[in-house]
């Protein structure tokens, strides 16, 4: 069973962890950046100091979330037009965003996905294509680029990646997003190898469930609300987590304070990918009292013939 408590076992921390000034030094490049979890970790960045880009097709939304950014936080931030699947365009927004804050960005966080629920043998050769581009790809071509940005100018960057734990376990009815994540935690840990000698680190989060409208909103035939209030009966701490919790553990680990975090994949799920798997034993053993394994016990004790431990 799920904690039935969590507000007051496991309460969400909204604050900032980190002190103010914390990420003053770094210039953030926040992929998918104008909503949901890229608009989160752009906040939190802004908050703490950083100068923010966030990038993503959509101008309009980019624009007023930077307002909204600068006025939330009193910080930096700016939009820059993005589309992760042309790779002239990644590097002609990177260049605008050196000319803008004078120099390659030294964190960027790889947000931008595409994702839908269908059944696999449904799905057309563009329709996988589509998303292996823009998550698989499109976070190779943006780290690739400010990569030998950095190798060339001698500046190091803290690279992280957002992914998911069915990157892991595979995920049925949302193949090409299961593959494509797989690909970026495999790409995060040989760079975290292979580009270490450079100054670079990589690292990558896997959130579980984070409500935002578009994993709730669009890949769930329930509404926002009982979306949300369903998922929070599969996580083991009893709620869902909250965006500025992604936030916090993306500063941390792209702040100096991470320096000696490179080549991890960080599970943030409440531990709801390890609750009733398959080869679990039955989840009805949550609802057993005292007196159920008390009988238990004894029976097990009377086929074994052993008195009861003292212990």
């Amino acid at each position: 069973m799920t904690c039935p408590n969590p507000a007051k076992f496991f309460p969400a921390n909204t604050a900032l962890a980190l002190r103010d000034g914390a990420m003053k030094n770094k210039i953030a490049l926040i992929t998918g950046g104008g909503t949901g979890i890229g608009k989160a970790i752009a906040t939190t960045f802004a908050a703490l100091g950083a100068k923010v880009a966030i990038a993503a097709r959509r101008t309009d939304i980019l624009e007023k979330t930077a307002a909204d950014i600068r006025k939330e936080t009193g910080g930096i931030c700016e939009p820059f037009k993005m589309d992760v699947k042309d790779a002239t365009l990644v590097a002609a927004a990177i260049d605008e965003i050196e000319k803008k804050f004078g120099q390659t960005p030294n964190v960027v966080v790889n947000n931008a996905a595409g994702n839908f629920i269908m059944a696999t043998e449904r799905l057309s050769d563009n329709a996988i294509g589509t998303v292996v581009d823009i998550v698989l790809k499109g976070t190779m071509r943006v780290t690739k680029e400010v990569g030998l940005r950095c190798i060339k100018n001698g500046t190091g960057c803290a690279v992280l990646s957002i992914t998911t734990p069915y990157a892991r376990a595979g995920a049925p009815f949302v193949v090409p997003s299961a593959i494509s994540k797989s690909g970026v935690e495999t790409m995060t840990k040989s760079l975290a190898t292979e580009w270490a000698k450079y100054g670079l680190r990589f690292n990558a989060i896997a959130p579980g469930p984070f409500p935002t409208e578009g994993a709730f909103g669009r890949l769930s035939t329930m509404t926002f609300e009982e979306a949300v209030a369903a998922a929070a009966t599969t996580v083991p701490v009893g709620r869902c987590g909250v965006l500025e919790e992604l936030g916090n553990i993306s500063a941390f680990i792209c702040s100096d304070y991470g320096n000696f975090i490179n080549g991890a994949i960080i599970d943030i799920d409440g531990a709801q990918q390890h609750f009733n798997h398959g080869s679990s034993f039955s989840p009805a053993l949550h609802e057993m009292t005292s007196d159920d394994w008390a009988a238990i016990e004894d029976k097990i004790r009377g086929r074994t013939s052993k008195t009861k431990s003292k212990m």
